[in-house]
């Protein structure tokens, strides 16, 4: 089974088992991590995103213009930012490595 990296704002770093055809953010809940989600992936915040490390970025599918969009919403955005609910495990993701923000955005929140 692939498996992933999660390093947590405070640098903590977990492996977990990252089940093919799975979303960074269903993986991160599944597993506990700390990732909001707050739209619970449907694309309408920007709460699960995650900074991808450089050696993934361009391993990944291009982002969407909506998820383009969302991410200009996010809290420390850099060059590497997806939004985890957009990221689906595959086989060659296996590795993959992702740092979580130390802080979220959550423009739901109050509607």
């Amino acid at each position: 089974m692939p498996k992933m990296t999660f390093i947590e704002p405070d640098g903590t770093s977990r492996v977990v088992e990252a089940p093919e055809g799975l979303s960074v953010l269903e993986i991160a809940h599944r597993n506990k991590i700390d990732i909001e989600g707050a739209c619970e992936g449907s694309l309408a915040c920007s709460t699960c995103h995650v900074i991808v490390a450089p050696e993934w970025f361009d391993k990944l599918p291009q982002a969407s213009d909506d998820e383009e969009d969302m991410l200009d919403l996010a809290f420390a955005l850099t060059q590497t930012s997806r939004l985890g609910c957009q990221i689906i495990m595959k086989k060659d993701l296996d590795g993959l490595v992702v740092t979580l923000p130390s802080a979220t955005r959550n423009m739901l929140e109050g509607k």
